[in-house]
Formats: C-alpha cells, structure tokens, sequence
C-alpha cells in the first residue's frame, strides 16, 4: 500500500500556510507520491491551480478544504456562544461531490459567516452526496470533546458525522506532529473507531512543503499577526514537523497503526473529479419578437453600419429595402460579415447581445460610456452596435487581435462608464439576470520583492534604515523579483554577502515572495453566468459583498462570462464639462461628428499642458508630449503606446524619425505601408500580426498566434515560425537575410508591443478632455475639480494649474455656490460638496431654498429662510469657516459668535409656532438683533487661512506661503507635485528625472507632526511639508531632530535639505539631512548633500566669486532655439516678463561652483561669465526650470 496526503494547506491559507502550490506537488511527486489533497482553511482559493498542477506533474489531485463547524447553528451569532468553532475535512470524491462542496464552501460565507466562514450538520445533510469527511487535527469536533473529558460527547458526535456521510466516506483523522495533546486522544480515537467501526487516518498537518520551511512559516505567521519572532507570547507552532514528509516518515511516526497510513490510499483512490474548462455557460439572451440571436445580431450591425459608414443595404431578415444598393461598401459588408460569421461559429452570439444591451440601456439612461477598452476597438461588429466608438476601419485595427478562431478563448470586452452611475448599469444587470447568477470577482495582493523585504524586516527586527537600504536597492518594475534584484544590482549582492542578518531577512523574503497576502474583490470585474453563481465555482464575503473564490482568469477559463464595468473619472469629467459648456455657452458638443484634427489641441499638449488630459499628464508622458509635439491622433496614439517599461527605449527615434523622415530607414520596402504611421518604428501588436501576413502569408489568426508567443518568449514556437517565415517571405521575393532581421526584430519587440486598439480608445478620451481643456478652459477645469472634490490634495494641485492658466477660483458662497464645482464670469466658484462637514441633504436644502425664497443679505435671514430639518450646527459652522458667508460679512469671527443661537431660535420657533404668536427672533430673552453682528474682532488672516485648510483642503482667499513663493522657487529643486508624478512614473516602471535616493530642498510650512521614542530612546518625528503644490512627508530621524527641534512644529515656515525616498506602496517621502527657517535660509551655504566636491569648498569657492561679473559677448540678438555650443554650456534664457531677475539667477549659480561654463540669453544679448562656471546637476536644473520654464534651460 502506498501512502497519501490528506489533509495540506497551501499558500492560500492566507499567511498560514507556506507551502507553494508548485513546490508542494514537486516535492510530492519527488517523495514517489501518486495523489496529493490540498484542505486550506474554509476556502477553495486554489483548488483549479492546484488541479491543473497537480495534472502536469502527473498525481492525482485530490480537491478539498478544512470547514470551519459552528457549535450550534450556522444562524447563531452571539460572541459569548459562537465564536469557538470546530473543523472538518472535506473531500470531493466526484464531481458530484465536488459541485457540492462549492456549495458548502459558499454558504459558509453567504449564511454562516461569524469571525470565519461557518457551516452545521443542517448544511452538510443537504450537499453530503459525493463527499468523503474526515474529522480533522486537534480543532476537530470530535476532538475537542475528548480533549475536553468528554469521550462519550465525541463519540455522538462521530455517530452523527457517520450517519450523515455513511460508512464509506467517514474517517476518524489521527495525527503526530508530537503535540501532547495528540498523544492524549491517539487511544481514545483508536477505542472509537473500534466501537463504532470507523476507521482511522493518518494524516500530518502540513503548512509548508520541506521541514527546513518552518521558519518562513513563522515569519508568515507573525505577518498575520504583526508580532515579531523574538515576542514571547505570540501565536506559533510548536515545531517543526508540519511539513510534507515522506510515506517512510509517516509509517515510522504510526507505526502503532499502520492500517491508519494504508487507509489514505483507499481515501485517495476514491477520490476523482475530472474539472472542465472551455464549455460555455454564458447567461440567456432573448430577442424579441421571436426572432433568433444571430439575426437580432446581424440585424443590429447592418442598422449600426448605414449609421456609422453610411452605408445601406437590404434588411438581412425580410429583405425590405433600407437604402440605396449602389452605394453598398464591399469591403465593409465583407468584413461585418466575415466578423458576424466567426462569432456565430465560436458561440458568441449572445456574448456580444449581453454586452450591447447593457451599454445600449446605459446610454438611454444617459450614462456615458467609454470608446472602448482593449482589442474589442478592433471589431466592426463592436463598433457597429456602439460598443465601441473607435472606427477600426480608419485606424487599421484587427478584428483577430480581439478573437481568434484559431486559438479558442473568451472575447474580453470591458467597458467604462461615468464612475457616479456605474453601479447603475450593473444593478440592471443584477435585475435582468437574477441576483444569484451576478457575482463580483475576487483578486488576490501578493507580496512583491520590496514588500515582502519590508515585511521580513520588521519581523525579523532588523533596524528601520537597514530595512529600507535593502528595498530601495531593488529596481522599481512591475516584474522585478528579489532574486533578479541580487543579479543586477552589486550593492544588493553585496550587503547579501557580507552580513549575516540582511542574508536571513533577504532569503527570508523570497521564501515568501508572491505569495498571496490577503483577498479583496476585484475593483470592476463581474461574472454573470447561466445558473447561480455557486454551480460553477465558490463564494466568498468581502467588505464590498458576495465575489468568487476564483480570480477572472480561472473564472473564462471556466467558461463563465466576464465583464469589467469600469468606473472612469474622466468620463464623467467630460460629461460635466459638456453640461457646463451647454450652462454657460448653449453649444452642444457632440464629439462623435467630429475629426481628431484640431490644431489648438495639439498645440496645447506639445506646450505641456496637459494637467487633467487623460494619459497625458504624468510628469515623464508631459514632456515626452513637449518633445514629440504631436500634431495628429496617431501621435497621441503611439504616445501612448510608447510610455510603458521596453517601448520607452524607441522614443527618440520614433521622435527624431517625425522630425527628420528621410531618417526612416526599412529593413525592406515591403515594411513602408506598414510602418510609416508609425515613422519606420515598430510599436504595436497589430503591426507583428500585419508584417507575418503581408510578408508571409500567414492568416491573422496564425499571426496572433506567433505574436503571443513571441511575447512571451516561447522558444520552440518561436524557431518553428522563423523558418516558416522566411520560406513565405521567399514567396513574395524578400530576401532571407531581410526576411531573418525583421523577423529578430519583431522577436525583440514583440514582449514590449501594445495593443492599438487599446492605446487608440484611450486616445479618444485624451483627445477630448484635451479639446475641452484647450477650447473651454475654465468649464473642463471646473469639471475637473468636481471630480476630485473630496481629494483635498487632487484639489490643491489642479487649483495650482488653474491660477497657473489665469483662472481665478472663487470662495464657496452660500448664496451663489452649487453642490458641484460651477462657472461664474469666467471664473470657477468652489463647490458646496468640497466642504468638510456639509453632506448632500444640507446642500440640496441650501439650493431649494434659495431657489424658491431668493438670496439671503445676512446669515439671519439665510438661517431663518432654510427647512430646519435639514440643517445641523456643524454644516452651518463649517461653511462659516470655509468662508460661505463672507460675501454678507467678512467677519468669520462674529458669525461663529451668533450663528448657535440663531439655530436655536429657529429650532424654537419652529416647534412653537401657532398662528399669531410673536416670532422669538423679537421676544424676551430670546430676542436676536437682526440687524446687528456682534462687535468682535475679526481672525487673524493665519487663522482664516487654517480654517479654509481644514475645510476645504486648501487656501482660497490667501495663502501662509504668498510672502515666500518667490524664494521657494529660487532655492528649491523639487515640489509635492514633481515627486508624486516621479513616484507615479517610477512605480510604473518608467523613466524619471527625479530618483529614488536623489538629494533634493523643498520648502513650505510644517503642518502636522507625529514624534516617537526610538529604540534607542531618541526623539525622531514625522512632519508634513506643506509647499505650494500639495503635502510632503518628511521623516526627521533623532540626530536631524536634535538640532531643529525648535523647527519641528507646527506652522513654522522651513527649508529642508534630504533624500527622496520612494515606496512603490506608500506615498514619496524626503529623509531629512537638515532644517532651516526659510526665512533665514541662505541657499549658498545649503546645497544639496552629495556632490563630489566637499561642503567647506564648496563654500569657500563661493565666498571667493561672491562679485561674480558677467560681460557683454555679442550686442547681436540671442537666439530664441538656445544654440548648441561646441564646449557644451549650460544655456539659460530670461524672458522679458520673468519675475525672477539676473541677480537671482546669479545667487543660484553662485551656489553650484564647478567646470560647465555658463550662457545666459538675456534682453537682446548673449552674456558671458568671465572664468566662471558651475556643476550642473539635476537639482540645479530642477531649479532652474522651476524659476525660468523648462524651455528656457538647455545643457
């Protein structure tokens, strides 16, 4: 007899369990095993991963799970009585059984969720068919009555599990992982198998896959509970035995029983569920009038083509004339109905009615839905039923890209809406289809290389610093692992080698990388299937609802319909904005007649504005666009085709090829038609799959067979394809050796290629909130700001942008402000909503009233006009600090003085108020003068500034930093706004000019501060950095704190000079070097830590040019494209209206001595310094365009 697994907790027992579903099946296929189980604790998170393993290295899978048992109902949820819960082991004989356990599984969640996921006998009695149980480890019920002195209790127990499941699907489970209590039961469960003829198991609790595991399991476990090894009263395991031993290790531990060993492999050879994947099972769609899918759907898309081409044809169903023959598209017909014909052979049909009609009843309800996401833009039929608004036609995209019908796959169609009513289309679907069958997905974090450092590290109590110096050492990539890290970086391999605690915490680490940390539900993906949900596959409970225990990918390849309902904010902008425009302009834009061709567009992003347009405004994209100048949608296109990790390496010369094309050089002639909208440069998919059919012959179908794997670097393919490559460029006269180079090249590109389609809807989107932005300024801004109304630093930055464009905002005004923000002669009005404390019902009262009663001269008589049941005290003091009242009273001061009791006398009024009775506003001493404020002294503008702050998120009618915006920019060489767009692009994996490490001033006001008590006990403090753009943390270690205590608190004005510290999970921080009052701050003494030259020469080189002088080179005019100048100055132009002067541009270089000589372009003429030059450094650079605008820098 042989031996099996039976009772095995994988990685998705979430941080519990440490064993790899990869690893545990190779060891169990190392150890000679033919059948392994996995049972993680109540859920089945990996039970199709583990099949589909478990099926390559040739064991059986055996599919489960340990169920959490409730003590008394499942119903029952009383903290006292039901927190303590057994377990169980469930194993799914068939696929009977296995459809059933799905259902226990699932209702442990959806009813019996108290603490854990819980079921009772009453659930077990219902779905027992094709179940074999056993009574588990020590937490088993029957168990814990033995251990609890209960022998006879236990045996009920047994009695009734056995009488549930019968005689063959019932085992008594015995362990020793050499626990007492296990040695305690061992006899009492050999007397009750006896007894009552149920024979017994071995099993081993295993928690991860090979005994030297055990301390990543540990590690694991103090995640879970955020202790650290070295606390004493934690939870842990008592050893080291719950591993995947082998059949000679479990015979040795029960060799009292070895009937228990022999038993698992008559358990194991029960146990055989075939899982089935590709089958369909898409939900019903009814047509109406009786007619048949596929007609319906030709239907629709014959209607959809004469809308969208103008093109007319006969009805497809009863041949009544809808237009004019002649005028019939060939091509266009041929390519709908080639579309139509393959999604009626794969069995779409109803795939793509579902997804029409949910969009069609979404643009009926007026809810804006997007152009498209991903390959779905490159099909007709798509964009023929309005599924899509980008014409594939046009823009040459590929119907096979999206599907296939050489390679069978579920189509993917996701869809944005506005992100307020998207809930709105998938609550029509949830009452189309039936609750029980609509579900959301479960998505799972995993711990990546810098997290699980992080995570180690604190665990392992290595210190802060050293902690962070590991995880900073590994590269910002969405693929990057510790391991790769160590190959690419000599400093993370050298810190590996040389000291023994960051080796542990490092191989720690990777011990645990990529596992999953914790579930939570997908943020738009939805299943919608044929029958309930819990047919198909499990559920579970999340803080958003009811989602599958399976991820999207597994849920297609199971084959139910999945949907990502996507909420898009830049939807919704364009949808306010366009409201706006009608409001203020009475133009209705409508943007599906119009040609991407407008060149004040263009012009505008080629000038970097490109704040608020969508994929155009992160920092790297903005001067990417500055560089590129676009000046077509194909630009805008590429654009964003090329700002990813791999294509960024081809953009200067997809830029220099725009600017020079004589430079476009084709392997072969045959590439042109191809590639020249793309100026000789390969960027997309779709352009793989075009060269192998145009120059081989492949079908499109083939050719996206060849792309994917090209992607992902499948080298047998891959070679297979060469040679037929080459042989079918022969055909069409290419010579091998061209035929050989495009092909590599393609190979090199194709991992790093972007889908068209994908990157040409999004471009829709940029283009018109770009159209908005660059023709209706003020409405797309106001819109913009609306979006982002409870994001207090989302508003501060785009204010910034507005005064920037000359937009003046205006404060919130009670009687002139709406819920959202709104449009005022030019100006933008700052919305009711985006005030802290005001909630919809008060503003909806403030709007009625004011529309039906008119304005209000003073905050009596608005008090007095408003429906006492919707106004509270806190709202009414809030918009008085916010500034609402201050267009009837400036004096914030006396309205907090007068406005309580003013509600009281309304309150008062209001419940005594019979006919003819005096209004208490005029009676005793309740009287109120209405005529007066009382006399009291305005706020200090510092304090009227907080108050704004604190309610709004930033300052309107004045700013603590007005007095020292013209400092900030001289000394500083980063911003909150430059490094949160740094951070963004750096986490993206994409280039950007400022590094994690880099060295950097920023200044502002301290505006909160947390301190603490070091190990060491030292003061350190974290402190928020208040600048002109946003907030900045900055982390104030003990010796830096020392000696700026008395700058370290609140309101005070600083510069600090620090490190950029950069998290791909948490926002950007700066690592404090020093702090000094700004008001004092010479930035010629405080440059920035770590350039070559040391501090004190650097200031005494300073002190030496004090008196720098420039002269006068040439009288001739400078010219405005700054020359290039053979020794490579920097080269520096001020404007005419630039508020900053030579002199200040002197102090700046005065504070950067090194070798680069330095040009300045300055009133006509081109000045020169006499034996004078700078190191030029990207701080200095920063600084510099900060002062003088990007354009005017050059080196």
């Amino acid at each position: 007899m042989a031996f099996t697994h039976l009772h095995v907790h994988t990685e998705y027992s979430l941080l519990d369990g440490a064993a790899r579903i990869k690893d545990l099946v190779a060891q169990a296929k190392k150890l000679e095993m033919d059948a392994l189980a996995i049972t993680d604790h109540g859920v089945m998170f990996g039970v199709v991963d583990f099949w589909r393993e478990c099926k390559k290295q040739g064991i059986k899978p055996i599919l489960g799970c340990e169920v959490y048992t409730a003590r008394r109902s499942r119903l029952d949820k009383e903290a006292d009585k039901d927190k303590k819960r057994g377990h169980l082991i469930l194993l799914a004989k068939n696929n009977q059984g296995y459809k059933n356990l799905t259902k226990i599984v699932s209702r442990g969640f959806t009813e019996g969720f108290f603490y854990k996921p819980r079921i009772d006998k009453a659930i077990l009695r219902e779905y027992c068919e094709g179940i074999i149980c056993l009574s588990a480890c020590l937490a088993g019920d029957v168990q814990q009555y033995m251990l609890n002195g209960d022998y006879e209790g236990g045996k009920k127990e047994a009695l009734e599990f056995l009488e549930i499941f019968g005689k063959e699907n019932y085992f008594l489970e015995i362990q020793d992982q050499g626990l007492e209590e296990e040695y305690r039961i061992l006899p009492l469960m050999k007397r009750l198998s006896k007894e009552i003829g149920v024979p017994l198991v071995a099993t081993n609790d295993v928690h991860y896959v090979r005994k030297e595991d055990a301390d990543a399991h540990d590690v694991l476990l103090c995640i879970q509970t955020g202790s650290t090894v070295d606390q004493q009263d934690r939870m842990r395991f008592p050893n080291d035995e719950f591993y995947l031993k082998s059949e000679a290790e479990m015979r040795e531990v029960f060799t009292h029983t070895p009937d228990a060993v022999d038993n698992t492999q008559i358990v194991a050879d029960a146990c055989n569920v075939e899982l089935e994947f590709g089958k369909l099972h898409l939900p019903e769609f009814v047509a109406p009038d009786g007619k048949e899918n596929f007609d319906y759907l030709k239907e629709l898309c014959f209607k959809g083509l004469n809308e969208r081409y103008g093109v007319n044809i006969f009805s497809c169903n009863d041949g009544n004339e809808i237009g004019n023959t002649e005028e019939i598209d060939k091509n266009l017909i041929e390519r709908l109905n080639y579309e139509l014909d393959i999604i009626e052979k794969m069995g779409y049909v109803e795939y793509f009615l579902i997804v029409w009609d949910f969009i069609n009843y979404a643009k009926k309800k007026g809810i804006v839905v997007g152009p498209g996401r991903g390959s779905a833009a490159g099909s007709i039929v798509a964009y023929t039923l309005r599924i899509t608004d980008v014409d594939p036609i046009k823009y040459n995209l590929i119907f096979e890209r999206f599907l296939n019908p050489e390679r069978v796959s579920m189509p993917d169609i996701d869809i944005d809406f506005c992100y307020e009513r998207r809930q709105e289309v998938i609550d029509y679907v949830i009452e189309k289809y039936g609750k029980e069958k609509v579900s959301q997905i479960i998505t799972f974090g995993t711990m990546k290389a810098k997290a699980a450092i992080r995570d180690v590290g604190r665990v392992l109590d290595l210190s802060y610093r050293e902690t962070d110096e590991i995880a900073k050492a590994i590269p910002f990539s969405l693929k990057m692992t510790i391991a790769k890290a160590i190959e690419i970086n000599p400093e993370l391999a050298r810190m590996y080698n040389e000291k023994d605690e960051i080796k542990r915490v490092i191989d720690t680490a990777m011990a645990i990388e990529g596992m999953p940390r914790h579930a939570s539900t997908h943020a738009a993906g939805v299943v919608i299937a044929k029958d309930n949900i819990d047919e198909y596959v499990p559920l579970y409970l999340s803080d958003k609802g009811i989602a599958t225990q399976f991820t999207m990918t597994t849920i297609e390849e199971l084959g139910l319909l999945k949907m990502d309902f996507l909420g898009l904010r830049n939807l919704t902008v364009i949808r306010d904005a366009l409201d706006l425009i009608r409001e203020n302009h009475g133009i209705d834009i409508d943007f599906s007649k119009m040609d991407f061709d407008d060149s004040a567009v263009y012009d505008m992003i080629s000038k970097g504005n490109t704040q608020g347009v969508f994929q155009l405004e992160s920092g790297g994209m903005t001067q990417f666009m500055k560089n590129l100048k676009p000046d077509c949608f194909e630009d805008i296109i590429a654009g964003i085709s090329l700002y990813r990790p791999g294509p960024m390496a081809s953009i200067p010369t997809y830029i220099e090829n725009k600017r020079n094309p004589k430079k476009i050089a084709y392997i072969h002639k045959s590439l042109e038609p191809i590639l020249s909208v793309s100026y000789g440069c390969l960027v997309y998919q779709e352009q793989v799959m075009q060269i192998v059919r145009d120059l081989a012959g492949y079908t499109y179908g083939r050719s996206d067979i060849l792309r994917r794997a090209m992607g992902k670097k499948k080298m047998d393919v891959m070679l297979a394809e060469k040679e037929k490559f080459i042989e079918g460029c022969r055909k069409n006269e290419i010579p091998d050796n061209a035929s050989e180079a495009i092909f590599n090249q393609m190979v090199t590109f194709a991992e790093y290629a972007f889908n068209k389609s994908h990157a040409a809807a999004y471009a829709v989107i940029g283009y018109e909130t770009g159209y908005l932005k660059a023709h209706y300024p003020v409405e797309f801004m106001a819109a913009l700001l609306t979006s982002v109304i409870h994001d207090g630093k989302q508003i501060a930055k785009y204010v910034r942008n507005c005064v920037e464009m000359g937009i003046e905002i205006l404060p919130p005004d009670v009687n002139r402000s709406g819920k959202k923000f709104t449009v005022e002669n030019g100006k933008i009005r700052f919305g009711l909503l985006g005030i802290k404390n005001v909630g919809e019902n008060v503003i909806d009262g403030i709007i009625e009233t004011r529309k039906s009663k008119g304005t209000s001269e003073d905050i009596f008589e608005f008090i007095k006009k408003q429906d006492i049941s919707k106004i509270n005290r806190k709202a009414i003091e809030s918009l008085i600090r916010a500034g609402a009242f201050d267009s009837m009273n400036e004096n914030r001061a006396a309205h907090i003085a007068v406005y309580e009791k003013l509600i009281d006398s309304v309150h008062k009024e209001a419940k005594n108020n019979v006919a003819g009775q005096i209004s208490l506003f005029e009676m005793g001493d309740n009287k109120v003068d209405v005529e007066v404020l009382p006399d009291v002294s305005p706020f200090a503008e510092d304090v009227t500034n907080a108050m704004e702050k604190e309610m709004m998120g930033i300052y309107i009618t004045g700013h603590p930093l007005k007095d020292y915006e013209r400092k900030i920019k001289s000394i500083t060489s980063a911003n909150s706004d430059i490094m949160l767009k740094a951070h963004e692009d750096i986490v993206n994996g994409l280039n950007s000019e400022i590094k994690d490490g880099q060295k950097v001033i920023i200044a502002g006001m301290v505006s909160s501060k947390k301190t603490l008590i070091t190990k060491k006990n030292q003061m350190m403090a974290f402190i928020d950095v208040e600048d002109l753009y946003g907030i900045i943390e900055v982390i104030v270690f003990p010796k830096v704190y020392d000696k700026s205590q008395h700058l370290v608190k609140e309101d005070k004005v600083v510069a600090i000079g620090g490190t950029i510290n950069f998290k791909d999970d948490e926002p950007p921080k700066i690592i404090a070097d020093y702090i000094e009052d700004l008001k004092t701050f010479d930035i010629s003494k405080n440059r920035e830590i770590g350039s070559h030259d040391n501090v004190n020469d650097r200031q005494d080189n300073v002190k030496m040019r004090k008196n720098h002088k420039y002269c006068n080179v040439s009288e001739s005019s400078a010219d405005d494209n700054l020359r290039e100048d053979t020794v490579n100055p920097l080269k520096i132009r001020i404007e005419e209206n630039s508020e900053y002067s030579l002199e200040e541009l002197m102090e700046v270089l005065a504070a950067n001595a090194g070798n680069t000589s330095v040009i300045v372009y300055y009133q006509g003429r081109i000045l020169k310094a006499k034996g004078y030059s700078v190191e030029v450094n990207q701080e200095l650079i920063n600084r510099l365009e900060t002062m003088f605008g990007k354009e005017n820098i050059k080196w």
